[in-house]
């Protein structure tokens, strides 16, 4: 296992996800249930599958598309929702 990309991943990761909507809306689910655990389970199963998903579609497209060019639609595609939310579109 190539340990600086896990931790540079676990890093980058932890960060973007800190204080962001499905944090928010883990704690008031745990809040109001009162059952944490449970709710814990349930969004930690949600953040490992849909993060296997976004791995297998990366590997997919990796085949036929140059990691440049993912990184300047990726950044487009930011760029783009950056400027809606701005103007507040979104």
């Amino acid at each position: 296992m190539d340990l600086k990309l896990f931790f540079t991943t676990f890093g980058i990761i932890f960060l973007a996800e800190l204080g962001d909507k499905t944090q928010m809306a883990s704690i008031m689910m745990a809040a109001q249930s009162q059952k944490p655990w449970t709710v814990f389970a349930g969004a930690s199963l949600a953040l490992v599958t849909i993060t296997l998903l976004a791995v297998l579609f990366a590997s997919l497209i990796g085949n036929f598309i140059p990691g440049n060019i993912i990184k300047k639609i990726a950044a487009g595609g930011f760029l783009i929702i950056g400027g809606l939310m701005l103007i507040d579109k979104i």
